[in-house]
């Protein structure tokens, strides 16, 4: 009987890990890339963890991260029209890259640590300190200004963030992302987009004389926008350099996957289902 008991505990546990093996697995969280389709493109990474990132009990976005470089791969998630609010001032961790039998939700770091003294909890992810008097700002990828309260609050999460050249994100990037947002309001019925980065050979944030936060040399995004019927309509992309170039170039998908297949040494295949084509 208390083997029973044990092996149920063991499968609630599965089933709410925000930690999965596969996206797949999970009905709430594959939903967030295009036909259910997982991309191949970083699936190989050393050190790969697959998050559905969980926010006041339930699922909100998708990340492939990088425990090596702690940066993550790629977010994905669903469009959303914001309905304001939901700037957080707490930076949000993973417990379950600290110890899988930690809880399945994020929570704010400085918490986390005070409930667990002693323990470290950033040697698989960065943290909130990694970043301060970095020169560098904390970037989302899935950013805030896609999505309505709580799944807003939800990509302060440092599992989404890498360290992105303040010229870039508070200029170019940022008016790429409201150019998108403008266009997934007026063209489509639902956008699934996957936001991702590309890490350095070996360029980091150091503290304390340790290599702890990769600095990507670039960001890119891809977009597959969709009708009422769930048939493509339209679809982009854009790139660009980590740096105060504070330029982004638009790309169509085909030229995306050109351009992602210079830093890998397997097929970079599809970002989305049939390439988002009609």
């Amino acid at each position: 009987m208390q083997a029973l008991a044990t092996l149920c505990a063991l499968l609630i546990v599965s089933v709410q890990a925000d930690v999965v093996q596969r996206f797949e697995d999970e009905p709430e969280c594959v939903k967030y890339f295009y036909n259910e389709k997982v991309p191949e493109w970083g699936a190989s990474t050393p050190g790969a963890v697959r998050l559905c990132q969980r926010f006041v009990n339930r699922f909100h976005f998708a990340t492939l991260y990088d425990t090596n470089h702690r940066i993550a791969v790629y977010s994905a998630y669903q469009f959303q029209p914001s309905n304001g609010g939901g700037r957080e001032s707490r930076w949000f961790v993973e417990p379950q890259l600290v110890s899988m039998s930690w809880q399945a939700e994020m929570k704010d770091g400085y918490w986390l640590g005070k409930d667990h003294p002693g323990v470290y909890l950033g040697e698989k992810q960065a943290l909130n300190e990694d970043f301060t008097h970095s020169g560098f700002d904390r970037g989302h990828l899935n950013p805030n200004g896609h999505h309505a309260v709580p799944s807003r609050n939800a990509t302060f999460t440092l599992t989404n963030v890498v360290p992105q050249n303040p010229k870039l994100n508070q200029n170019s990037w940022r008016i790429h992302e409201s150019e998108l947002t403008d266009l997934f309001r007026a063209k489509c019925s639902k956008a699934f987009v996957l936001v991702g980065a590309i890490p350095s050979a070996d360029n980091w944030i150091v503290k304390n004389n340790v290599k702890r936060v990769n600095i990507p040399d670039y960001l890119w995004n891809a977009y597959c926008c969709v009708d009422n019927n769930g048939k493509p309509i339209h679809s982009g992309a854009g790139t660009a350099r980590n740096t105060e170039e504070n330029w982004v170039e638009k790309l169509s998908l085909d030229k995306l996957g050109e351009f992602l297949q210079q830093f890998s040494n397997q097929p970079v295949g599809e970002l989305f289902y049939n390439n988002c084509r009609p």
